[in-house]
């Protein structure tokens, strides 16, 4: 057991010298800062700026000592909160490292179950958004696994301490099996929250609890149905209107058939998600060959179980469309890279967030992301107009590479710089991602 230690000279020394098969799963303020929020309404421009690649970066412990980090926050430029997996948030400034809100009396951990998803509400400071997996609840049948809950809880002021009795259940999900559980809650720049679901578990998207498809040369296929569960898709909710949410009314499948909150299907397991301006990335974790990012776009379907990537799943040729809903196409990722071969590749992907910040200008407008399996490397996608993104290992200072063995998530400051979650030789910590 490490001891957990929050690295105050970090926090503050950046406020002087810088301008953010599955995944386990800062300085200036929302006034001042020179890249477009992640509540913002217009996409920034998607072309790099020109300036190289770095040809390494270096890792700046905030925080070690730590077990499963998987989500952060910053709620302000002197504080942050850390998720950790096994159900506790903390608080983190530069003169505490406290418990903000302790859920293991609730939270249900093992495999990819726990706290998974973290997220502040973009007006409000005192509405903190979690994502958990909870023992089975009423409505869950009893051969499934576990139940997966959306909840709020409230804040106070100072935004110091959270309240665990004012927890206020959003949505429940039953979950068929322990694993592709996602986890990813994130507010988009239309103030409506986006929460990545997994297709229930198991391998395939079939078997118990898994939807039959249209597709009759694979069995299963929540990821393809929009009917009958929420599962294998990415939701939108109004979390400021209706009892417990409300639906935009411009939702896809709103007065169509299918279930209202669903915003895009065709997932596997998208564990992290993220936006800037306007567009939402979705990475989405393979089952034995690809992984994948994809721009993600109201009403689109992503694939999975008919393919994993833009690779049939199953036997070729995989349709080009679905037959249901009106032929509707089956959307290609921006980001593939397979399991094996290449520079780069690994096992399951941890989406990132494009570079907005100042201390890396080689990084503008870069999606940075990488693997659970990450071996002391990041991977940077440069983007293009058509077809698949050119990718490239964005390698780790040889001291650092060993506080990177898996890579669990990613954070974003206020100032756009990024974060990743990681566990090496010494255990687990956030590290600021800076120049060496």
């Amino acid at each position: 057991m490490h001891r957990r230690t929050f690295l105050t000279a970090a926090l503050a020394g950046g406020a002087m010298g810088l301008a953010g098969c599955s995944g386990t799963a800062g300085p200036g303020t929302a006034t001042d800062t020179e890249f477009p929020p992640q509540t913002a309404s217009a996409t920034p421009e998607r072309t790099p700026d020109g300036t190289g690649v770095p040809a390494r970066v270096a890792l700046q412990p905030v925080a070690t000592g730590l077990s499963a980090p998987v989500d952060v926050v910053f709620p302000s430029a002197d504080h942050r909160y850390v998720a950790e997996q096994s159900g506790i948030v903390y608080v983190q400034t530069e003169t505490a490292d406290e418990p903000l809100l302790d859920l293991r009396d609730r939270v249900e951990t093992g495999g990819e179950k726990g706290l998974l998803g973290l997220a502040l509400h973009p007006s409000d400071e005192t509405r903190l958004f979690v994502r958990y997996s909870a023992p089975s609840r009423s409505g869950t049948p009893a051969n499934y696994s576990h139940t997966f809950v959306l909840a709020e809880f409230t804040l106070s002021a100072d935004g110091m301490t959270a309240d665990p009795d004012s927890e206020r259940t959003l949505l429940e999900i039953p979950q068929p099996q322990s694993n592709h559980n996602a986890g990813s809650i994130v507010f988009g720049p239309d103030g409506y929250l986006y929460v990545g679901v997994g297709d229930g578990g198991a391998g395939g998207d079939r078997g118990t609890g898994h939807a039959d498809d249209w597709y009759d040369a694979v069995d299963g296929g929540n990821g393809q149905d929009v009917t009958e569960n929420l599962l294998g898709s990415v939701l939108r909710l109004d979390v400021d209107a209706g009892t417990p949410y409300a639906v935009p009314d411009d939702n896809p499948l709103v007065g169509r058939d299918g279930l209202d909150e669903q915003f895009a299907w065709g997932f596997r397991n998208p564990w992290r998600m993220s936006f800037d301006g306007d567009d939402l990335y979705v990475a989405d974790v393979g089952q034995s060959a690809y992984e994948e990012v994809s721009l993600v776009e109201k009403g689109s379907n992503y694939g999975w179980n008919v393919r994993e990537a833009t690779h049939c799943f199953g036997p070729e040729p995989c349709p080009e469309s679905a037959s249901v809903r009106g032929g509707e196409p089956l959307v290609d990722p921006v980001i593939e890279y397979p399991h094996s071969g290449g520079d780069v590749n690994g096992i399951s992907v941890i989406g990132g967030y494009v570079y907005r910040g100042a201390a890396l200008p080689g990084l503008h407008g870069r999606y940075v992301f990488g693997d659970l399996n990450a071996g002391g490397r990041l991977f940077v996608a440069t983007p293009t107009e058509s077809g698949l993104w050119p990718l490239q290992v964005l390698p780790v200072a040889e001291s650092d590479t060993e506080n990177l063995g898996r890579l669990l998530s990613f954070g974003r400051d206020l100032d756009g710089e990024l974060y990743a979650l990681a566990v090496g030789e010494s255990g687990a910590g956030v590290y600021r991602i800076v120049s060496v």
